[in-house]
């Protein structure tokens, strides 16, 4: 049984946690499907299919082996037709209120995703949210689709974090491994690309809200 006693601080996701993106990821792989002669795929198809890494999600979805050329294709492919529809993408219900009642209650928060840094911290200080946050990291390579856990065990050590004190809140199942390979906590939200029946499968807590989560939290 997860027990979240003594959470100290929140390690938050941000595409599908904290950042309402699902129109725009979905737009952005229709985009990679009609280069590939693939016919679209909606939010649930995106969710049957999604894991990490993502080349091989990717290989199950165009239904083909990809080489690296293909990959590169496909992340400039991907990324371009996302970045387009972002101004379109709004929080996610709750935020930014929940992120500040946390840190009212004098713990911390950071922030770490697989999106681009710079870009990232746009996006954050954009809307508001950057001086909520401790430390905010993004991914510093130029093409993306690996797993989050050493990331994550990174962002930890930065902050000299003891693991045992943290919780990591995502949408997807690569979330729930990095928590684990960190020796995290984690809740799993439902607002993302992964199904409610595949995130109960990991074992984790799952909600369907930002404010769900921080519930959890403090009934802990």
């Amino acid at each position: 049984m997860t027990t979240l006693a003594g959470t100290r601080h929140i390690v938050w996701d941000w595409n599908g946690t904290l950042l309402d993106d699902n129109h725009a990821v979905v737009s952005a792989v229709n985009t990679v499907c009609a280069e590939f002669d693939r016919e679209h795929i909606d939010i649930d198809e995106w969710r049957a299919v999604f894991s990490r890494p993502l080349l091989q999600c990717y290989e199950r979805l165009l239904r083909r082996s990809l080489d690296e050329q293909d990959w590169a294709r496909i992340d400039v492919l991907y990324h371009d037709a996302y970045r387009e529809l972002l101004d379109t993408c709004g929080l996610a219900a709750g935020v930014p209120n929940a992120l500040r009642d946390w840190a009212k209650t004098g713990r911390s928060q950071s922030l770490l995703s697989m999106w681009f840094h710079d870009e990232l911290v746009d996006l954050v200080t954009a809307r508001g949210l950057y001086e909520l946050f401790a430390r905010v990291d993004g991914l510093r390579a130029e093409v993306g689709g690996g797993s989050k856990a050493e990331h994550l065990r990174r962002h930890l050590e930065a902050q000299e974090l003891d693991a045992r004190d943290v919780v990591l809140i995502g949408d997807v199942l690569d979330d729930a491994h990095a928590a684990e390979q960190a020796g995290t906590n984690c809740v799993l939200v439902t607002t993302g690309v992964t199904s409610r029946a595949a995130l109960e499968q990991t074992g984790r807590p799952v909600v369907d809200s930002i404010p769900e989560a921080l519930s959890l939290l403090a009934a802990s």
